[in-house]
């Protein structure tokens, strides 16, 4: 294992040891700004999470529900490009020392060259790529160069995922498992719901986790409770939705730095068990 993949493992292991989940916080790039984001990225970190997902905003998010959706179009309309992903992990990364991932659809890997693409990724520092779109089966290319490069590769996993197929996805993936708590589209929600831990017991059956693959839980979690519960069960907490809502909701860009910080904190504290 080499480099930032390492840390990722590390930054996991290390949070297991302290008996508490993993936080980990998407954030998309370019949003509101590119430099804007960088410093969003900087405020969670230094509110509590453990580990970032840097966000490639796309027009067609299929996974991403309203309040992602409308992160990633003032992205788009304020022109970001890959180049402003890479160089918002390389900034978040080499200001915090804490593991940065993409999480991306295929598409705009597919444009841009894999070879290309994992290249770039690992030279700003990366820690590896979430691909919840791509299908096991497609993806040796990916793997190939991704191993190449010592970057992770996180699949997403569902509750319709049959037993059979869970074990195909975590077996190939690397990192950790991310585990999507409810069917449908990311977002808040009122409770995260037994779908989530009922995911992540038939994921534990697998080879894979059994070997030591984390498996983390996001779409849905929004607050400390949703978080307690999560944790109760998943190696991982992922938030997204109620992070970029803080971000729409502030009435300028230092309280919008002010009050992810602030969730992230209250989160922090939501993943330590017991």
């Amino acid at each position: 294992m080499s480099g930032n993949i390492r840390l990722l493992s590390d930054t996991l292991a290390k949070a297991r040891s302290e008996d508490r989940a993993a936080l980990i916080a998407y954030l998309p790039a370019g949003f509101p700004t590119v430099d804007g984001g960088i410093d969003a990225i900087k405020a969670v970190i230094a509110g509590g999470a453990d580990i970032v997902e840097v966000g490639l905003p796309h027009s067609d998010p299929v996974l991403d529900g309203p309040v992602i959706q409308t992160a990633d179009d003032i992205a788009l309309r304020g022109g970001v490009k890959i180049a402003d992903v890479f160089r918002t992990v390389r900034e978040a990364h080499e200001a915090t020392g804490a593991p940065v991932l993409v999480m991306t659809y295929w598409n705009p890997i597919d444009r841009y060259g894999v070879e290309r693409f994992t290249a770039e990724l690992a030279a700003a520092g990366g820690a590896g790529c979430i691909l919840p779109d791509l299908p096991v089966q497609e993806s040796a290319l990916w793997r190939e160069h991704a191993a190449k490069h010592g970057l992770a590769t996180v699949f997403v996993v569902a509750p319709s995922s049959k037993d059979e197929r869970l074990a195909t996805i975590t077996e190939a993936g690397s990192g950790f498992v991310y585990a999507a708590s409810l069917m449908g589209v990311t977002g808040t929600r009122a409770s995260v719901g037994a779908q989530a831990q009922d995911l992540v017991e038939r994921a534990r059956k697998t080879p894979a986790v059994r070997d030591g693959l984390p498996v983390c839980v996001g779409l849905g979690v929004s607050n400390a409770e949703h978080a307690r519960e999560v944790a109760g069960f998943a190696d991982g907490v992922i938030v997204g939705s109620a992070f970029v809502q803080r971000l729409l909701d502030a009435p300028d860009a230092a309280a919008g730095l002010e009050s992810v910080r602030e969730l992230a904190a209250e989160l922090a504290q939501g993943v330590r068990r017991g």
